[in-house]
């Protein structure tokens, strides 16, 4: 059965980041809170457990999980090329609600499902979340929940709909804001705008000029 950790106590802070860090290593499943909602989390290099995070989830290898990062140097490794804009993008939105679809490292020994190459790659603006990730390493995350099923903003939610796939649930409260990241695709020469969520269009369009949208 899956332990939770108390997050707003010390020691349980304490305990929890060291029995998710200790989960992660070992290729089990984890729920970190983030700057958007609660996701569940794997080592982005363990392929056995990015499968069990996309069991867990209910989905397939045609959905891969984005790679959660707690520095710009950790992401900079997992990227082939980030473009004339990811930089800029980097400097102003990071950390933050900002999900950059990137060419990925060809020299990287992983497997996240069917990427084309590519890597979506993030790093989140709260304290957990980069304290743990600054442990581990990249880590594959997706929203901690079934497919399908509403996003989880509290540990309790993503309890209740993952249950005991989940080795470690770091619990920090609600989520003070469940939209989504922004999510911009920088792998060809126009940045591309795949979804809408928690930086505006025009904010972006504020560092980097053209943005093209779907809609």
């Amino acid at each position: 059965m899956g332990r939770r950790f108390d997050c707003s106590d010390l020691e349980q802070r304490t305990e929890g980041l060291t029995q998710a860090a200790s989960a992660v290593r070992r290729g089990e499943l984890v729920v970190l809170p983030t700057d958007t909602v609660y996701g569940i989390g794997a080592d982005a290099f363990t392929a056995s457990a990015v499968t069990a995070l996309l069991d867990a989830k209910g989905r397939g290898r045609d959905m891969p999980p984005p790679v959660l990062v707690g520095t710009v140097r950790a992401a900079t490794a997992l990227i082939d090329d980030l473009g004339p804009y990811g930089q800029d993008l980097i400097d102003a939105f990071w950390p933050g609600p900002l999900t950059l679809i990137c060419k990925a490292n060809r020299a990287l020994s992983w497997d996240l499902g069917d990427t084309k190459g590519t890597v979506a790659v993030r790093m989140p603006l709260h304290p957990v979340a980069l304290d743990l990730l600054k442990e581990t390493g990249p880590m594959a995350v997706s929203s901690a929940n079934r497919s399908g099923a509403p996003a989880a903003v509290t540990a309790a939610e993503a309890e209740e709909q993952l249950g005991d796939s989940v080795e470690v649930y770091l619990d920090a409260g609600k989520t003070t804001d469940n939209t989504p990241s922004s999510i911009l695709d920088l792998t060809s020469a126009v940045p591309r705008l795949l979804r809408r969520g928690a930086i505006p269009v025009e904010k972006l369009r504020g560092i980097i000029g053209y943005v093209a949208t779907e809609d």
